[in-house]
């Protein structure tokens, strides 16, 4: 098949490699300095030197009818690129990245008979240098199972969700404190307190809390289950975890991410998130 990947960092660049080796035919379409280390490659690179060669582009040619548009940009700037998927050609466009806001804007600009949400919760990747390091995790999540397929057999493990917005939405309640975590563990390279883990858990809660009074079901079930521990234990949980490299790596990932997350969530219940903006990072 015909493929586009829209932002190509860490994220966009893994399905970009993968698709490729895949038999599909990729074009990556970058800006800035990546996309001068893409025109110089010619491929998407592994930090081992293995490749994956794509097309690549500046912007996405809205006359060529790609099977598939995959839109991998953070959440600020999908804004930017919705004019030209308005008026692209591509059959399906499938937005993939973080975000707790509505998703009828993106389904109404682009059409809902192509529209589709995922997100890449087993990809954990980033770039070295201009190349590539990855490992590929189950996780991945879409509302698309004929897409789940086609992630699957490129070497993605992929699960569906029925309801993508309360799987987003439950997503975002999760990692909002995770993320506040490891930013505090970097700062001053040591684990949480005791007092702060609680307050992080209370955080916790009350988010969960907002996603339930906006309509959604808690899902996948392990976060499900999660979301009804004892308080004790979800801040036994959070101390432990503050205490590991895995936090440590979303922590240097830095602020930004859980600071949109915090004001998306605050600014849906805004009489319901003191407990989150009191872990703001």
């Amino acid at each position: 098949m015909k493929m586009a990947v829209l932002g190509t960092g860490a994220i966009g660049s893994t399905f970009a490699y993968q698709l490729a080796k895949a038999g599909h035919e990729v074009t990556a379409v970058a800006r800035g300095a990546r996309l001068q280390r893409l025109e110089e490659d010619g491929a998407i690179v592994l930090v081992d030197g293995e490749r994956a060669p794509v097309t690549v582009a500046r912007a996405l040619d809205p006359s060529v009818a790609y099977d598939l548009a995959l839109v991998t940009v953070l959440a600020p700037q999908v804004e930017g690129v919705l004019p030209t998927l308005r008026q692209s050609a591509a059959k399906h466009i499938m937005f993939m990245f973080n975000t707790f806001e509505p998703l009828d804007p993106l389904r109404d600009a682009v059409g809902a008979e192509r529209f589709s949400f995922g997100f890449p919760g087993g990809v954990l990747a980033h770039l070295i240098d201009g190349r590539l390091r990855r490992r590929i995790l189950p996780g991945t999540t879409v509302g698309d199972a004929a897409w789940a397929q086609v992630f699957g057999a490129a070497g993605i493990p992929t699960v569906t969700s029925a309801d993508m917005h309360g799987w987003l939405r439950s997503h975002a309640a999760l990692v909002i404190p995770l993320m506040s975590i490891g930013v505090a563990v970097v700062h001053r390279n040591a684990g949480i307190t005791w007092g702060e883990a609680r307050r992080y858990a209370a955080a916790l809660a009350q988010a969960f809390h907002i996603v339930r009074g906006l309509g959604h079901v808690i899902a996948p079930t392990e976060v499900a289950l999660l979301s009804r521990l004892p308080r004790p234990l979800t801040t036994c949980l959070l101390w432990l975890m503050s205490r590991t490299q895995e936090l440590r790596k979303l922590g240097a990932l830095g602020a930004a991410e859980p600071r949109m997350l915090i004001d998306m969530m605050a600014a849906a219940a805004p009489d319901q998130a003191a407990e989150l903006l009191a872990i703001r990072p």
